[in-house]
């Protein structure tokens, strides 16, 4: 039994299980030698789990179903800022460039899910409105408390189609900006004068090793 699920729960295996077959996800989360940003990490997933109203089901579930999908809600462990895919690389690009880096990221169905403080859905439309760049940021999605979202699976697919990480959570407590920081995101990326302007890529060819992200730079 994996050590995420410390005591029994309805689908959580029992102590006597011995199916040598059966994949432990979380070891293998734990004991990866290479850090990717893509990859979340073990603390990565206990924070995900932590959003859900039953953590260690949620657990057990993502160690039987490793490359699946989940939903989980908003307003506590964070809130999500849903932008197209475009903006979304013009917010990074500053986010990581010129600001403090970024909490974590996903992208789904040409959208760029940006992981923030809760509280972050309900400020930052009102923020929006005082400035004079409002008109030029799209509309955004603002996840919040009463909302969920498709997150990725723990570990990529060999093929992937659906959700993935850009930014995947990699500890317990991770950093995630207010509506202040993803305020200054969105004016700056509004004013950028082209997608060609971008100077950090956040889509890197599938053979790629390298880190797209120092993520030891977030605050």
């Amino acid at each position: 039994m994996t050590a995420w699920l410390r005591d029994e729960s309805p689908l959580s295996p029992a102590h006597g299980d011995t199916d040598e077959r059966r994949r432990d996800i979380f070891a293998l989360l734990r004991d990866a030698d290479e850090h990717h940003t893509a990859h979340v990490t073990a603390a990565g997933a206990d924070w995900l789990a932590s959003a859900a109203a039953y953590p260690r089901s949620m657990l057990a579930l993502w160690e039987a179903r490793p490359t699946a999908p989940a939903v989980l809600p908003c307003g506590t462990a964070f809130d999500v800022v849903n932008v197209p895919s475009i903006f979304g690389r013009r917010m990074l690009d500053r986010l990581w460039s010129q600001g403090p880096g970024s909490g974590p990221v996903a992208v789904h169905r040409g959208r760029t899910l940006l992981f923030a403080a809760p509280g972050t859905a309900h400020r930052l439309p009102s923020l929006l409105d005082w400035e004079e760049a409002h008109d030029a940021v799209p509309p955004l999605l603002c996840h919040g408390t009463g909302d969920a979202v498709t997150i990725p699976p723990l570990t990529p697919p060999a093929t992937p189609t659906g959700p993935r990480w850009l930014v995947a959570p990699d500890t317990r407590h991770p950093w995630l900006p207010g509506p202040e920081v993803m305020l200054w995101a969105c004016v700056r990326a509004a004013r950028s004068a082209s997608a060609a302007d971008v100077r950090i890529s956040i889509f890197p060819p599938p053979d790629q090793d390298a880190n797209v992200y120092d993520v030891s730079r977030r605050r």
